[in-house]
């Protein structure tokens, strides 16, 4: 570090004086004026060019000893080249980079150590997208032309809270090495320059300066950890491996006996259970609310997985850029929450993010604070019950043979459609096979959910059927045949619909247990359902919606940034589905992310054995709260049910059957190639109520892919009985993976 005396030498070749610092306008307009570069300026102060662009963009401010040399020489050029007016220091250039999206940064250059950030607030999420929200203004990244857009903007935008000036820098950085100066890249296109020579100097780094973090997501939950996502560059430079040994990647984790850990260690830092692996938690015991703990992520030790984050087929994030990858995860923490692990991981904290289990609650009589449960919350860990759990659960050891394979009379079936049958000669006589995909189809089968919040009661003795009860039903399905259903005065063929009882699509034969979802359309299809027994929940709460909504407007608002928009309809939405991979490849990855995110968590409600314990031992997913099967089971039964309505209504409107039906997926034989050719519609041309409608909202469907009806006959004779055209008729690359 130079001395101020070498600076203010340094300094004085060009210039002297000492005013107070003037603003970032007037700064590089003095620079300009005097004939000097920024790379010179650089020279003189010892500093770095990024260090000059950043003071003179307003991005932060010199610290000592550099503060008192640059208000030196700015004193000198003031006085050579003098102005009637000179800005305030708080007023950018006109050319300063500005974040006008959350996750989506203009670039700017790094700010070294001696830097203080400005006090600005730092970029913050707009408000939730309505039905009709409007693509989000982007600054483009500087190796990419902007791009024209339409824009839907609305009449009224509210405006956002105010900044949390904790968390000022954003949710999370990406730790980068570039010409020997370790980068931190920030949401909103900032970059900090990081001094710590070590992994617990950068943790202290990053609770002490760097201003990183998430504000909660609900009144009685805890602000989001920093995150740190380290490249191969910056885990060379922290002493890691940037590839885990064959036995550390079974582990999952580094030894305790390496040095990096050995250095955590001395420095007082802890590990949670899971040790200095992919995703690492780094803390101190909190002091009272306050908490001392930083998350690393490391992609090099696969962290993010394709298959949830990257595009399987042409992955993109081990080449990209780490101002992209922050752009990238920065987005996801905005609009989701900071990651916490995989984004099924992720998803299932989100669930409690939103609904805390516990709050603060003051005694009346002391005044001291203790903790109290939440009503609408997951709070406890309840008994279970056999029926909804899996073959591995410990409440199953030594209750059947071995290898026996329980029936829908022993267990809980609730699963997506995995359904396919022959075409008929009539249909086959149609070219094409047209494959529809439900956006975000397990979210949407979330939203409005009656779940269980305690644990379960059992009913014998064949309890009436109370549909505002969620649980399990034990009761005889066989008797309902869809041939006998009118919907809106119509029948249908109930020979070409799958059962809505069975994911294989197939008629029950006998009792067996089912959601109350699955139960409750029986009823609706006006059929008379008697319950042999049940295990029910007697508090009740629409547990899922605040998770739905986060999730819903995260996905809508991404598709905005890629031009899909709630707007659109029919034909136009297909060309913007058709654009919009190629629009934005970093918010391409993000959809794919937020979609992930919602058929993961939901997922992890019923988190399985894999391999951890031995068979009918308790591995640690079962001492969560939210171990929920149940909830598992009634969001599955209420996707397979409102997809089967769909089915219906659509036969009755158009005599129009599907041939099969692969988890979110439909395919119809069509005259034509595109879903226009084949969905029904009114004589106004808008879809029939009902139906199954083309648009970006969760429970809308797009265009999965086209195939001709011969390639369908030969994968039939090909394959045989187990083949399903749903799950192979992926041609539409906008369509992505499905949920």
């Amino acid at each position: 570090m130079p001395t101020e005396e070498e600076l203010f030498a340094a300094v004085d070749a060009l210039l002297a004086g000492d005013p107070d610092l003037p603003g970032p306008a007037e700064r590089a307009r003095l620079r300009e004026a005097a004939g000097i570069t920024q790379a010179r300026l650089a020279q003189v102060l010892q500093t770095t060019t990024q260090t000059v662009k950043n003071w003179e963009a307003g991005r932060s401010r010199p610290r000592p000893p550099r503060r008192q040399a640059y208000q030196r020489l700015l004193e000198g050029w003031a006085q050579q080249f003098p102005t009637t007016t000179a800005p305030a220091d708080t007023a950018p250039t006109a050319t300063a980079p500005v974040a006008t999206s959350p996750g989506e940064p203009t670039p700017a250059p790094p700010a070294p150590a001696d830097e203080t950030p400005p006090t600005h607030p730092a970029p913050q999420p707009e408000p939730a997208p309505t039905s009709e929200a409007p693509p989000r203004s982007r600054t483009p990244h500087p190796e990419k032309a902007p791009r024209p857009r339409k824009a839907h903007r609305p009449a009224h935008r509210p405006t956002p809270p105010p900044a949390d000036q904790r968390f000022e820098n954003g949710p999370l950085a990406v730790i980068d090495v570039e010409d020997g100066h370790v980068l931190a890249y920030c949401v909103g296109g900032l970059v900090l320059d990081v001094p710590a020579k070590s992994l617990p100097a950068l943790i202290d780094w990053t609770l002490t300066e760097a201003r990183l973090g998430q504000p909660r997501l609900h009144r009685n939950g805890r602000d989001g950890d920093p995150l740190l996502v380290l490249t191969p560059a910056a885990l060379e430079r922290y002493g890691l491996p940037t590839a885990l040994s064959d036995e550390e990647r079974r582990a999952g984790r580094l030894p305790d006996s390496h040095k990096a850990v050995r250095q955590l260690t001395r420095a007082d830092w802890k590990l949670t259970r899971r040790g200095l692996g992919p995703w690492a938690r780094i803390y101190r015991p909190a002091e009272g609310a306050k908490r001392h703990c930083v998350q690393l992520c490391i992609p090099a030790w696969n962290a993010l997985d394709a298959r949830e984050w990257d595009d399987r087929n042409a992955p993109r994030l081990p080449s990209m850029h780490p101002a992209d990858l922050a752009r990238y995860l920065g987005a996801y923490a905005q609009r989701v929450m900071t990651p916490r692990g995989t984004a099924a991981v992720t998803g299932l904290e989100l669930m409690t993010a939103l609904h805390p289990p516990t709050r603060a609650e003051k005694d009346p009589v002391t005044g001291a604070f203790t903790r109290a449960l939440n009503e609408d919350a997951l709070t406890a860990v309840h008994d279970v019950v056999e029926c909804e759990v899996p073959d591995e659960h410990p409440l199953l050891k030594g209750r059947f043979a071995r290898h026996h394979l329980r029936t829908p009379a022993e267990m809980l079936m609730e699963e997506p459609y995995d359904w396919c049958r022959p075409l008929t000669d009539d249909e086959c006589m149609r070219q094409y096979l047209v494959a529809i995909d439900v956006n975000m189809s397990f979210a949407a089968a979330a939203n409005g959910l009656t779940v269980g919040l305690n644990g379960p009661t059992h009913l014998t003795g064949n309890p009436p059927f109370d549909p505002s009860l969620p649980g399990s039903w034990l009761v005889d399905l066989s008797h309902v045949d869809l041939s006998r259903v009118r919907v809106d005065g119509r029948p249908v063929d109930g020979g070409r619909l799958p059962s809505p009882f069975t994911p294989k699509g197939e008629r029950p034969t006998g009792p067996a247990w089912y959601a109350t979802p699955t139960v409750a359309y029986a009823v609706e299809l006006g059929f008379e359902v008697a319950p042999v027994e049940a295990y029910v929940r007697t508090r009740t709460g629409r547990y899922l919606d605040a998770w739905y909504k986060r999730l819903r407007d995260a996905y809508v608002t991404t598709m905005a940034d890629l031009g899909v928009t709630t707007g659109l309809g029919g034909a136009e939405f297909l060309d913007a589905m058709a654009r919009s991979r190629q629009s934005d490849p970093v918010m391409a990855l993000l959809v794919g992310a937020i979609k992930a995110t919602a058929k993961g968590g939901i997922g992890k409600l019923r988190q399985r054995n894999r391999g951890q314990v031995p068979y009918h031992e308790p591995w640690p997913a079962l001492e969560r709260e939210t171990w929920r099967p149940d909830i598992r089971a009634a969001v599955l039964a209420n996707q397979r049910i409102g997809l089967h309505r769909k089915l219906m209504k659509t036969a009755a409107a158009a005599d129009l059957y599907p041939v099969a039906v692969g988890t979110d997926a439909v395919v119809y034989p069509s005259p034509g190639p595109t879903p226009l050719d084949v969905l029904p519609r009114t004589p106004e041309g808008k879809p029939v109520p009902g139906t199954f409608r083309l648009g970006v909202s969760p429970g809308m469907v797009k265009h999965q892919g086209t195939r001709t009806v011969l390639w369908a006959e030969e994968q039939f004779e090909e394959q045989g009985g187990v083949f399903n055209i749903a799950n192979h008729i992926k041609t539409d690359p906008a369509a992505g993976e499905g949920e």
